[in-house]
């Protein structure tokens, strides 16, 4: 069942639906191109042996049909040793929905309800959830049946998913089983109560299951976010490398698991997945669930790597995520231009204004005082009014602070707001009340010319704060000149380099392949962003680079 080739016939067998495609080995790029016409575009090439997204390509003519084949038989063989490849038929706009199986040694086997795995980049899954919004009880009663068919058909025994695809009118289709634990079994382990681990190795030990189908309930929801070391602003996450140099998990917070292996020192390198953990909530309710998720993420401390918090926390608060309106299409369908992070509203953008400057003062009384007393004590300050000029985007904001007790009354845009926080500034959590509004914020960095670095909602804010004096002076700052990227190409993400395909001299059109990197058993290709000459290369097959690295210049 680990073959997707083997696997779909043992389906057919089973009278599971299947989705129409071709069932053999697809000998070469000339074969793909003909089965592919046969069975009509788009279509899906995936690995045989394949799995976590590895290996798969979608195909809406000729030419991407070839591309696929060359892309997917080489990540294949990178990822599984295995080369070998099929082509289905592509189900437009679906769903992705698993039913998780446990059967014993005995004949016994149970369906312990489904998991919704739609949001996915890059055919790799990012948020899950039990059950799904979509399925009624009897589309989810069928699903069920067929998946322990199935798994009785080929004598199957442990914890396994069968996984299908859902169109809009409730029609599923196999997929693939995964005859292993899977990433999203504790959302399952949510809802039901069982300990699917537990249960394997009594399965294993030859003991028969303990429950009956009628025995297997859904209480409440759970949802599970894979917290990865990425970039989500790149390709909605592209591999980011470092050591965690520091790492708190949102333990704290009611109804949360993580469950994850690695620690505060760990180093993420290019040899292996880059997901960081798996976070859990739990909830009586599906908007419980969420509101714990949400929270869950703006209490995670993740510094030394990129990683896409605030990706997830924006797909959780999405309204069409909200509302369960979902295929495996949403994330380029709700950022077609890249994912670029939170937007602020004019509230949310006075309330990190308000903030960013009450931290300022905070910090700058602070710095007056040593070890809890003044650091003159004869030169006492009285001072308790500060105005400010704070950079934040495109905008400059004149932002005027005065302070009452340990709370701050901040003016910005004409609007008064009170913040107030311990000020613990030496935790990397900061708890904010903004009129009556909390909010939990993270101060990533800062430096001696007033810029800081802020988390706030999920998403890293860059703002620079400056005296009145200094911000009128800074206009005499000479501004350092963007570099042209248009004649170089640089690595998007560490990795290591494939294929080269041109050499100084070359002629090469925008839009062209110019080489190939592999990261965490992905291959990228890298393309042109002008039409010209290739004036150097500087790199070759089998280099491994780094984010940034120069790979080719153009004249």
């Amino acid at each position: 069942m680990g073959d997707k080739i083997e696997s779909k016939l043992l389906a057919k067998n089973a009278k599971v639906n299947t989705i129409p495609g071709f069932d053999g080995v697809v000998k070469d790029a000339d074969e793909a191109v003909r089965i592919a016409r046969e069975i009509g575009y788009p279509v899906m090439i995936k690995a045989s042996a394949g799995g976590g997204g590895k290996g798969m390509r979608i195909a809406w003519d000729d030419e991407e049909t070839r591309e696929g084949f060359r892309f997917s038989s080489q990540e294949a063989a990178s990822s599984f040793g295995d080369d070998r490849l099929l082509i289905e038929k592509f189900i437009d706009n679906p769903r992705h929905i698993e039913i998780q199986v446990l059967a014993d040694k005995h004949g016994n086997a149970l369906w312990l309800n489904e998991r919704e795995c739609s949001i996915q980049r890059r055919n790799q899954k990012v948020v899950e959830e039990a059950p799904s919004t979509f399925l009624d009880p009897e589309t989810r009663r069928a699903m069920g049946e067929q998946a322990v068919a199935l798994a009785k058909a080929v004598k199957y025994s442990s914890a396994g998913t069968v996984e299908f695809l859902v169109d809009s009118s409730k029609n599923f289709y196999f997929l693939e089983m995964n005859t292993r634990l899977q990433v999203e079994h504790p959302v399952t382990e949510c809802i039901t109560g069982l300990d699917l681990v537990q249960e394997m190795i009594r399965v294993a030990k030859g003991y028969p299951l303990r429950h009956k189908q009628a025995d297997i309930p859904i209480n409440g929801w759970a949802v599970e976010c894979r917290v990865y070391a990425e970039d989500p602003y790149k390709s909605f996450g592209l591999p980011s490398i470092g050591k965690l140099s520091q790492y708190q998990e949102p333990l704290h917070v009611p109804s949360v698991r993580v469950d994850s292996g690695i620690q505060q020192g760990s180093d993420i390198s290019i040899y292996y997945d880059p997901m960081i953990s798996k976070l859990i909530t739990y909830g009586s309710n599906r908007a419980e669930a969420l509101k714990r998720m949400e929270e869950a993420l703006d209490n995670y401390v993740i510094r030394g790597v990129a990683h896409n918090i605030s990706l997830l926390r924006e797909v959780i608060v999405h309204p069409r995520f909200v509302q369960g309106d979902i295929s495996t299409k949403f994330l380029p369908e709700v950022y077609p231009d890249g994912f670029k992070g939170h937007k602020l509203t004019d509230l949310e953008r006075r309330q990190l204004l308000a903030t960013a400057a009450s931290l300022y003062v905070a910090e700058q009384l602070r710095s007056q005082r040593f070890l809890g007393t003044p650091r003159i004590p004869i030169a006492k300050s009285k001072r308790s009014s500060w105005e400010l000029s704070v950079h934040l985007g495109d905008g400059i904001y004149p932002v005027a602070v005065s302070k009452h007790g340990s709370s701050f009354s901040v003016e910005v845009d004409g609007m008064k707001l009170n913040v107030t926080s311990e000020w613990n500034l030496a935790s990397p959590l900061l708890s904010v009340t903004i009129d009556g509004t909390q909010r939990t914020i993270q101060r990533i960095s800062r430096n001696a010319s007033g810029e800081t670095s802020i988390q706030f909602l999920g998403t890293v804010y860059k703002l620079q704060i400056l005296t009145k004096v200094a911000a009128e002076l800074s206009k005499y700052m000479p501004e350092k000149a963007a570099e042209d990227t248009s004649s170089i190409l640089r690595s998007p993400m560490p990795g290591t380099v494939v294929a080269v395909s041109v050499k100084p001299g070359d002629m090469v059109s925008e839009g062209q392949e110019i080489c190939v990197i592999e990261a965490m058993k992905m291959q990228n290709s890298m393309i042109a962003a002008k039409t010209g000459k290739v004036k150097a290369v500087h790199c070759k097959a089998g280099d491994t680079v780094g984010e940034e690295d120069l790979l080719v210049e153009l004249e």
